[in-house]
């Protein structure tokens, strides 16, 4: 650095993706140079690719600057985009979304961001929904089936909360670590670096994923389940840990619905009035030692008995119905998958799953988190539902070392909740279709969204970053749709094919260029107990503002402004933090945060009120293994596997054209679909890839760099070849999300459609969708891998 520069050093933390981890930004003569990780932040001790590759996300060339207006039809190879102002470009969403929420009703107005797990949003998500319920619209779609039901929304059909989306894993307390599905070292880079001081310590690691990446390479039991079928391998596990006594019997018979007796007959939960019992609404046990029936009061969480009594396994009558224990219907049910049995389905074998069971209950206590592994297929809910049951059994929820909800900051919510109207709610579309599913939560599906755009019931997008096109499956069907809108706009830091489809375009500033208000860091009670105000260490490029500055002022513009402080957002931030203590004053004073002496409460499952133990939010107060709520609407109420609609075992016709499994996988280079136009983001990957066993390989005369084509039902996308021995032979690899080129390094970008493309998507499609969440299966389908004859194929680009 040259003398007469000015070199400042801010604490910050990087909000590209959910790990935000803890760093200092570097700035010469005020233009930001580089990021760095902050050992004193805690989740700064390390920082992936993309977040020290953050100053050129910044200063790239491509970013959007000012307010855009699409002057060419929708459709339009070329948007001809011309340049607008901000007050032109605010005017006419306001006045474009009144006029279709008069016409056709606010929930014709579907809102959508990027996820909050892959990108910035996180900093302005809840002022968005906000927005979108002072709007009057239930309508919101942000992937959360594809990315986030599993972690936050499946678990409340059996914990009544979000398990592991909000209880995280206590790694620093962890016997053993369960990552499924999960890959912390391109997901959430905190969770890495924590892990490798738990085995440092002497923590195992549990590893089930079909490849061996990350952390599984050095795994105590890496499980390499077939893309799909995870669902029987966690019910394997279930039934050993039953058929072994590997469960805790103590919070198995006080916390879970284990002792509740289901009826023969029915498979339903007995209520007392259904055995002679004068109070209606209670359910039953049997109590052990006295013989007899009890019943139990789900207001009071009570039996009138100590629970030490009550069976968990035999066969009784009551009032002449055939009853067992949930616990005993459980592990029957589980039978079916022994781990021979679970070995033919999953290509895990036998002993291992035995083995894995084992671990789990001698190094307890248990740790565990998926991800978007298990979220992305037709079975996600019971899978989901499996695994937490499996989790429940050990006995780890909310204690030392399992899976906690540590000490959030007291604060004022400000998602809005209270604004949106009870019969606005019902309107949320995929509803009727799914009732249990995330239009439950308020969140669209993209296939629901797509639907409704297609049939004319959603009229406009108000889209924050969502690059919905590549980032769902049926790309041509999410452009269909798109297409047929009558508005949309996108707010976005550069053009995207979703961008390409939309009437406006708003340029947003990178989170490096504006402040953001950060209120706790999940991972752990030291995280959570942090408030940061994130300030810019450098001015927004062109005319760029943050998220928050455009929600706030489109709320104004539409009327909404007193839902939104008038448009201030510094008091909006006051109200927010009022019950903390903490003041803006405070935290522009201090960048890196100020943290509060929060302690962790455990097991608050187990605190009494009144005489009354606070229990879970299910409608039995207990952890649900079987769940009444998923049965009432046709769903099984145990977790039950269900093949995969289309997979070698179920459609052996297909299989014969497409005999392998093709799954996907996060790359650290990118996030999901961004940043592949970053010169020192794609030098390493200039190309997708796909991975291949070099079995697999040396049968379709495959080597290692060749451009192949990966062929489904639907289509066919290139990539290059990539050798992977840990890959059972059967599955293939890919990533989606490739379409940007590289100007800088002269890589080409791709076209999210057609025979040239590389969009993974192109040819994924979103059914045979989970029928509760109504999940796409984009992890597990067939496919078939075929060498690409470069040289034939150039002479045919050319002659085209």
């Amino acid at each position: 650095m040259k003398g007469s520069e000015r070199q400042a050093r801010t604490p910050t933390f990087c909000a590209l993706c959910v790990s935000r981890c803890g760093a200092t930004a570097v700035t010469v003569d005020g233009r930001f140079t580089a990021l760095e990780p902050d050992p004193a932040h805690p989740t700064g001790r390390a920082l992936c690719v993309k977040g020290k590759a953050a100053p050129a996300i910044v200063g790239h060339a491509d970013r959007v600057l000012h307010p855009l207006r699409r002057t060419a039809p929708k459709g339009a190879e070329d948007p001809a985009w011309e340049r607008i102002s901000w007050d032109d470009a605010i005017d006419t969403v306001a006045a474009r979304l009144s006029a279709i929420a008069t016409t056709s009703g606010p929930e014709s107005v579907v809102f959508a961001a990027a996820s909050p797990s892959t990108s910035a949003i996180s900093d302005s998500v809840d002022w968005i929904v906000r927005l979108r319920r002072a709007f009057g619209s239930p309508n919101f779609t942000c992937s959360m089936e594809l990315c986030g039901w599993g972690r936050y929304l499946a678990s409340m059909y059996t914990f009544g909360a979000p398990v592991p989306g909000a209880f995280m894993p206590d790694l620093e307390r962890a016997g053993c670590i369960l990552y499924w599905g999960y890959n912390p070292s391109v997901a959430r880079l905190v969770h890495a670096t924590a892990t490798v001081d738990a085995r440092r310590r002497g923590a195992k690691l549990v590893a089930i994923d079909p490849r061996r990446a990350g952390l599984a390479s050095s795994a105590d039991h890496w499980l390499r389940v077939r893309p799909g079928s995870d669902g029987a391998l966690a019910i394997a596990i279930v039934g050993v840990l039953l058929e072994r006594g590997f469960y805790d019997v103590e919070f198995v018979r006080r916390w879970t619905n284990a002792p509740l007796l289901v009826r023969a007959d029915t498979g339903r939960l007995l209520r007392s009035e259904e055995a002679g019992g004068a109070e209606p609404g209670r359910y039953v046990a049997w109590d052990a030692v006295a013989a007899r029936p009890v019943s139990y009061d789900p207001t009071t969480r009570s039996y009138g008995v100590d629970e030490a009594r009550l069976a968990l396994e035999g066969r009784y009558t009551v009032g002449g119905l055939e009853c067992r224990p949930v616990l005993a219907e459980l592990a029957d049910h589980c039978r079916e998958y022994t781990p021979d049995a679970a070995a033919e389905i999953t290509g895990v074998p036998a002993a291992d799953i035995a083995r894995v069971a084992e671990t789990l209950w001698t190094s307890r206590p248990v740790a565990f988190y998926t991800w978007s592994g298990l979220e992305q297929h037709s079975g996600t809910t019971q899978t989901i539902r499996a695994i937490n049951v499996l989790y429940a059994l050990l006995g780890c929820l909310d204690a030392p070392g399992g899976n906690v909800l540590f000490t959030p900051v007291p604060t004022n919510p400000v998602d809005g909740l209270d604004l949106l109207a009870p019969e606005q709610r019902a309107k949320a579309f995929g509803l009727d279709e799914r009732p249990l599913g995330p239009a439950r939560f308020e969140f669209t599906t993209g296939s629901d969204f797509y639907a409704a755009a297609l049939d004319g019931r959603a009229r406009a997008l108000v889209n924050f970053g969502a690059n919905l096109v590549v980032a769902q499956g049926d790309s041509a069907r999410g452009r269909d749709a798109l297409t047929q809108l009558d508005f949309a706009v996108h707010a976005d830091t550069f053009l995207s094919p979703t961008a390409d489809l939309a009437d406006i375009v708003l340029p947003v500033a990178t989170p490096f260029e504006v402040e953001a208000l950060r209120i706790g860091f999940e991972v752990n009670q030291q995280a959570q107990s942090l408030v940061q105000l994130r300030r810019p260490v450098q001015p927004p490029r062109g005319e760029a503002r943050s998220d928050l500055e455009i929600v706030f002022a489109l709320a104004k513009r539409l009327g909404l402004g007193a839902q939104f402080w008038d448009g201030d957002i510094d008091a909006a931030w006051r109200h927010q933090l009022a019950p903390s203590g903490i003041t803006l004053e405070q935290l522009r004073a201090q960048p890196a945060g100020i943290a509060l002496p929060l302690k962790t409460v455990h097991r608050k499952h187990a605190r009494i009120r009144d005489g009354i133990p606070a229990g879970f939010r299910t409608p039995s107060g207990k952890v649900e293994l079987l769940s009444e709520t998923l049965a009432e609407h046709g769903h099984p109420a145990l977790p039950t596997f269900t093949e995969p609609a289309i997979s070698p075992r179920s459609r052996p016709d297909l299989a014969v054209r497409y005999p392998l499994v093709l799954t996907c996988a996060k790359s650290v280079r990118f996030a999901e679909s961004q940043h592949r136009q970053i010169a020192t983001l794609r030098r390493a990957t200039p190309d997708p890839q796909l991975e291949l066993h070099p079995d697999a390989a040396a049968a379709r005369a495959i080597t290692a760099g060749d451009w192949v084509r990966i062929v489904t039902p639907n289509g066919a996308v290139r990539a290059r070849a990539r050798l992977n021995s840990t890959l059972d032979p059967g599955v293939v690899c890919g990533q989606h999300g490739w379409w940007q080129g590289c100007a800088e390094l002269g890589l080409p970008g791709y076209p999210p459609y057609g025979p040239d493309s590389a969009n993974l998507n192109l040819i994924l499609r979103q059914e045979p969708s989970d029928p509760v969440s109504g999940s796409a299966p984009l992890r597990a389908s067939l496919c078939e891998v075929e060498r690409i004859d470069t040289q034939n194929a150039a002479t045919a680009r050319a002659a085209r």
